[in-house]
């Protein structure tokens, strides 16, 4: 057997740049590169193999949850297909990596992770930032990774990497199982040599399959449609990562069966197509809330049902509502004891197209379902054009941005206000020009995933949408944009404090306590004093960024005009009223346990309300 002599850590990076995968015949380099900072424990293992291995290249970031977020969102816009290695120091570097993992994994999409670790020889420590037990010698902070990773191991000895890595890949090409994949490697071990065999680094096609349904199964799913007076679809993440935008669209044209939206499903189908009721649930609009309610049949598709797509399990109050759940993953498929039809989302629909026949619900199910879509077009048109004269509502901007916007233009969010304001009101015109995180709703997540989207796909302006919580979180990565000329505009929309949390605070009673940016007052003791003078406007200036300020509508719209022209990184300023956002309609409920005894008026007020709400909960049977 031939053989190459490398350092562990160069026999990786050979071993990842080989790695392509495939679907419908088209390759995919699996890697485009890697993500990270360097300090003991990665630099001279992992950084010296980068370094002599131009051709897979190494982007420096500013933090290393940053870099996850990145890779995350990359991966997200190629639908699974491609993404980033990321790698870290011991310790601290390491254990950034973990709320993004965590994300990634929350949202099924795939990330490696490769973080320094401390010695195998173990002759060494304690080490720099190395964590130690009382009961163990072997564990580290990476074993932190565990719980939120899909795959994790750690490679004590050269010859285990051969063996390892192909379950890494087996795993973060998986569209089942994919997420957050952890291989640490002891820093020692990093740099040791090893006669690995050259087999190892031949090119390696993984392929990404479509599975197709049990057939009883979907014999079942065609009789229970069949049945269903008012069906539904709710259209998750999984329609798009399986690019099964169009024969959804056949389907519901032919069978009449409306669609409402999660926020990973947001854009399965155009925002005016006479089928889409729009964003469902907490955050959903009056159509896709009043048909949930009534709905015999709900079809999810590629959905986790997240709390926010059933309001909390109070969107389908149906008696008899039965669900059809097509899923890659067994494990969401079979959530609300509905019937699972595990398989690719597209080749489900494909062949549920051809066995739903000349099955079509009624014309006046369909024309409601058609009026409600026009209605709430109406809707989104008036909270586009308030016209206050004073300062603007967050749906003015967000109107802005979206006619400005070029259909396959992307607009990107995460956390606060935002991203409820975006489900409801956003008009998709492209299955891609819509990513929200919300699976974990991490706050940083928007700038650093603006950079990813824009990586994936640089012949589109990305739009990104934050408050001043999450651009205080983690700005770092405007400099990261500067740094590979990748220009995102950035629209951050000051509301002195976290108004989405604040919002959520005044609905439980207790008044946005500890939500606002405020000094702390001498003689309450609360923060509850001056506004802080907090120039964000400058600080993304400081960071090298152009920025525009506006102050009402007009200013906005001319602000997007000038960012266009510009090349680099882009940050208009805005404030907005904060405390006027969009109502939600029906069962637009969220579950946050209030206190159950309190001194306070409001917030028992507020107890009596949760209580009435709590009582719609279901079980599904």
């Amino acid at each position: 057997m031939k053989t190459k002599r490398l350092t562990v850590a160069q026999a990786t990076m050979e071993y990842l740049k080989n790695q392509y995968s495939e679907r419908d015949g088209v390759e995919h380099a699996f890697f485009a590169g890697c993500f990270g900072i360097f300090g003991h424990g990665n630099l001279a293992g992992f950084g010296q193999a980068l370094q002599q291995s131009p051709d897979f290249r190494y982007y420096m970031v500013r933090n290393e949850q940053a870099a996850v977020h990145t890779a995350a969102s990359f991966a997200k816009m190629k639908n699974r297909l491609s993404t980033f290695v990321c790698t870290s120091s011991i310790g601290p570097g390491a254990t950034n990596m973990i709320t993004a993992a965590a994300g990634a994994t929350i949202n099924h999409l795939p990330v490696l992770l490769m973080p320094g670790d401390i010695f195998a020889q173990r002759k060494v420590a304690p080490v720099l930032q190395q964590f130690e037990s009382a009961i163990t010698q072997d564990i580290s902070v990476n074993d932190c990774f565990k719980p939120v990773s899909k795959y994790w191991d750690r490679i004590n000895r050269p010859e285990q990497l051969i063996t390892s890595l192909p379950e890494v890949m087996r795993v973060l090409t998986s569209p089942a199982d994919t997420g957050a994949v952890t291989l640490c490697v002891p820093q020692d071990v990093q740099a040791e040599a090893y006669d690995f065999p050259l087999e190892m680094f031949v090119k390696r096609v993984w392929h990404v399959p479509r599975p197709r349904p049990d057939k009883n199964a979907l014999i079942r799913a065609v009789a229970l449609i069949r049945s269903a007076k008012k069906p539904m679809i709710i259209a998750g993440g999984g329609v798009i990562y399986s690019e099964a935008e169009a024969v959804l669209k056949n389907l519901v044209h032919k069978t009449g069966i409306p669609v409402g939206e999660t926020f990973a499903g947001k854009g399965s189908l155009r925002y005016d197509d006479p089928h889409n009721l729009g964003a469902t649930g907490a955050t959903g609009t009056e159509g896709a809330n009043a048909i949930s309610t009534e709905a015999d049949v709900v079809i999810g598709i590629g959905t986790r049902y997240g709390d926010f797509t059933t309001a909390s399990k109070t969107a389908f109050q149906n008696k008899n509502v039965k669900f059809i759940n097509i899923n890659i993953t067994e494990f969401d498929a079979t959530k609300h004891t509905g019937l699972a039809v595990t398989g690719d989302a597209r080749v489900i629909l494909e062949e549920l197209l051809e066995k739903l026949e000349g099955y079509k619900v009624d014309n006046p199910y369909r024309k409601r379902v058609a009026d409600f879509n026009k209605s709430w077009d109406e809707k989104v048109a008036f909270a586009y054009h308030v016209e206050d004269k004073e300062i603007p509502s967050q749906s003015e901007v967000i109107g802005a941005v979206n006619e400005f916007m070029e259909p396959r233009d992307v607009v990107l969010c995460a956390s606060g206000s935002a991203p409820g304001d975006l489900h409801k009101l956003w008009r998709t015109r492209d299955s891609k020009g819509f990513h929200l995180e919300y699976g974990y709703s991490c706050m940083g997540y928007e700038i650093s995933g603006g950079l990813g989207a824009k990586m994936a796909c640089p012949d589109r302006e990305i739009y990104v949408i934050l408050g001043d919580g999450g651009y205080l979180m983690m700005p770092s990565e405007i400099i990261t944009s500067l740094q590979e000329g990748y220009k995102i505009t950035i629209i951050l929309i000051d509301n002195n404090g976290f108004a989405s949390i604040g919002g959520l605070s005044k609905s439980i009673g207790s008044e946005g306590f500890g939500t606002k940016y405020l000094y702390r007052d001498k003689d309450s003791g609360q923060l509850s004093g001056e506004q802080l003078p907090v120039d964000l406007a400058k600080n993304a200036e400081s960071l090298g960024a152009k920025v525009f300020k506006a102050k009402d509508v007009a200013s906005f719209n001319d602000a997007l005009g000038n960012a266009k022209k510009e090349e680099r990184t882009t940050v208009i300023y805005i404030e907005t009223v904060p405390e006027r956002k969009i109502a939600g309609y029906g069962y637009a409920w969220w579950d946050v346990p209030i206190a159950e005894v309190s001194k306070s008026e409001s917030v028992q007020k507020a107890r009596e309300n949760y209580e009435e709400q709590k009582k719609n909960e279901r079980y599904f049977f």
